[in-house]
């Protein structure tokens, strides 16, 4: 089997449908097809049926998606490797962080990294999901909490800083009735946030009055009177309008990591900025 016909099954197998593994392969829909009964093909029995809810495995796909994927891992090891053995400081370096820290931390790094290597292309995938540095979803991330998957390089970054913010208005709220004053939370579907406990502790009969899984969003509905927020403090005293509050005891820090897959760690552009992110931010602490 070619591998890339594995690729696409493997795609089509995560994507549930032809049409949307052909998007992510950015290749057309007619050769995803044309692929898939290529290698049905070569196994002599289909390795898909189609269902109300999409393309599911039959069995005879089912007996083939392990050795798939270990092609696929020897596959992007490779790339990986020829990836760290660049010795130019060129192309495209995808970072995986929060939308805040790429913008009110890590802008002014992009900038000098760019300066000083023109060619070398930042590439921001901003999220909170946890970035796959093994298939290679970002070369490097920046996160708070610690990489637990295997050959990962690694390492705490920085403290960051968090403080309770509020408008003019909602301040004023707060001296003249405690009670009414609601809280901005962050989001905890994907996973815990110890600011959100700390707001429940020290305001315990106020009201969820929004939540989201972007600061920035957090930062401007803060801005607009809907409440109380907790932000990293970058953000936070760089949103005009917003006034940092002081209850006696600041909100919970965060440390933030870096890592990277340890195929990488000879890659010139993604060394020049970590190099870069350890100069500029070591005043930061």
């Amino acid at each position: 089997m070619e591998w890339s016909d594995v690729r696409i099954f493997l795609s089509v197998l995560r994507s549930g449908s032809y049409g949307e593994a052909a998007r992510r392969l950015g290749v057309s829909h007619p050769t995803v097809g044309r692929r898939i009964k290529v290698l049905e093909n070569e196994a002599g029995q289909a390795l898909f049926r189609r269902t109300s809810d999409g393309l599911v495995l039959t069995d005879a796909g089912d007996g083939i998606v392990a050795t798939a994927e270990a092609m696929e891992q020897s596959a992007l090891s490779m790339e990986r490797r020829l990836l760290g053995n660049h010795e130019r400081l060129e192309g495209v370096l995808r970072i995986g962080c929060a939308e805040w820290f790429a913008s009110h931390v890590l802008a002014s790094v992009f900038m000098e990294l760019v300066s000083q290597h023109p060619a070398v292309v930042p590439e921001v995938i901003a999220g909170y999901r946890l970035s796959d540095l093994a298939r290679r979803d970002v070369d490097v991330a920046f996160r708070l909490v610690p990489f637990t998957e295997p050959d990962v390089v690694q390492r705490r970054l920085m403290t960051m800083h968090y403080g309770l913010y509020g408008s003019p208005t909602t301040v004023q709220r707060m001296t003249d009735d405690p009670a009414s004053v609601g809280l901005i939370f962050m989001n905890e579907a994907q996973s815990h946030f110890p600011d959100v406990a700390w707001m429940q502790e020290h305001f315990p009969g106020a009201r969820r009055t929004f939540s989201s899984t972007s600061r920035s969003v957090q930062a401007q509905m803060c801005l607009r009177g809907a409440g109380l927020a907790v932000l990293p403090r970058p953000l936070g005293d760089a949103t005009a309008g917003l006034l940092r509050i002081d209850v006696g005891e600041p909100p919970p820090n965060r440390e933030i990591w870096v890592g990277y897959h340890q195929d990488l760690r000879r890659m010139d552009r993604l060394r020049a900025l970590i190099q870069l992110t350890d100069t500029m931010l070591s005043n930061s602490e």
